[in-house]
C-alpha cells in the first residue's frame, strides 16, 4: 500500500514534469493550469492501473498448487469505468497440495481455502468436502473428528456438483 502511494506521487511529478518540459520547449505557450491537471491525471491513471493489475500481480506470486476457485469483480458508482471493464478485487483459492484424505472415509476430503483481498490481509479457512454427496463445511469451533474419521458437529452446506470448491478438491 505504501509503495503504491509513493508510485502514485511519483507519477504525478512525472506527468507534471513532462508538461513543464513541453511548455518550456514550446516557448511558454501552454496555460499555467496544464501542469497541475497533468499531475492529477497521472495520479488517477496510476491508481487505476494499480487497481487493474493487482489481481494478475498477486496470482503470479502464488505458490505452485494454488488453484483459483472464485473471483469477485468490483463495480462502483464512484468509479464509472468499472461498469464497462470491472476489475477483480477479491478472490479465493484452494491449496491443492493441502488436500488430505482418510482411508476410513474416502469420500471426505480436507483442504485449505484462502481468501485474498485488495486491501485485506490474507485469511485461511480449513474446509471439509464430501465428494460423494456434494457437501462442504467450514471447519470452525465445535467441529470434532470421531474415532472412525468422520466429522462431527459441522454445518454442512448442500452444493451443486459444479461448485468450484468441490470441483477443485474432488478433482485432485
Amino acid at each position: 500500500m505504501f509503495l503504491e502511494l509513493i508510485g502514485t506521487i511519483f507519477a504525478g511529478f512525472a506527468f507534471a514534469g513532462v508538461v513543464m518540459v513541453v511548455n518550456k520547449l514550446s516557448g511558454g505557450r501552454l496555460p499555467r493550469w496544464t501542469a497541475p491537471v497533468a499531475a492529477g491525471l497521472g495520479m488517477i491513471g496510476m491508481t487505476i492501473a494499480s487497481e487493474y493489475s493487482w489481481y494478475d500481480r498477486t496470482v503470479t506470486t502464488l505458490p505452485e498448487g494454488m488453484e483459483i476457485v472464485q473471483e469477485v469483480e468490483s463495480r462502483a458508482l464512484y468509479r464509472p469505468w468499472t461498469y464497462a471493464v470491472p476489475f477483480v478485487d477479491r478472490f479465493a483459492a484452494i491449496d491443492a497440495t493441502s488436500v488430505r484424505t482418510n482411508e476410513n472415509v474416502p469420500e471426505q476430503r480436507l483442504v485449505d481455502l484462502y481468501f485474498f483481498g485488495r486491501w485485506a490481509p490474507r485469511s485461511m479457512v480449513p474446509v471439509a468436502v464430501n465428494c460423494a454427496d456434494n457437501l462442504r463445511a467450514n471447519l470452525a469451533d465445535g467441529v470434532e473428528f470421531a474415532d472412525n474419521g468422520r466429522i462431527v458437529g459441522a454445518d454442512w452446506i448442500n452444493a451443486s456438483a459444479d461448485d468450484p470448491v468441490i470441483k477443485a478438491t474432488c478433482g485432485v
